[in-house]
């Protein structure tokens, strides 16, 4: 058994929940990132495309959103270690 003050650490519940939080808030981070490009460069679709009187740019500007989207995320998070070194 550790006894406080001794020097010895043990691992507690916390410390393992902390590691596992930190990659569900990456992993949130991410699909918010790919949703709200959808979401936003489809409303601006579907307003032109309703001011124009032409419907495919709608999901045009989804595609589009999520294209954006996507390659802001492999900018941001492609890289090895960037997570890291981010929060330094």
């Amino acid at each position: 058994m550790v006894k406080p003050g001794n020097g010895a650490t043990r691992n507690t519940p916390q410390d393992e929940h902390d590691g596992r939080a930190m990659g569900l808030s990456v992993g949130w981070t991410v699909f918010s990132y790919l949703i709200g490009g959808m979401v936003a460069y489809g409303a601006i679709g579907w307003l032109i495309g309703k001011a124009v009187h032409v419907s495919i740019l709608f999901p045009l500007g989804m595609l589009i959103g999520l294209a954006i989207s996507l390659g802001f995320v492999i900018y941001r998070y492609g890289r090895q270690g960037s997570v890291e070194r981010n929060d330094r």
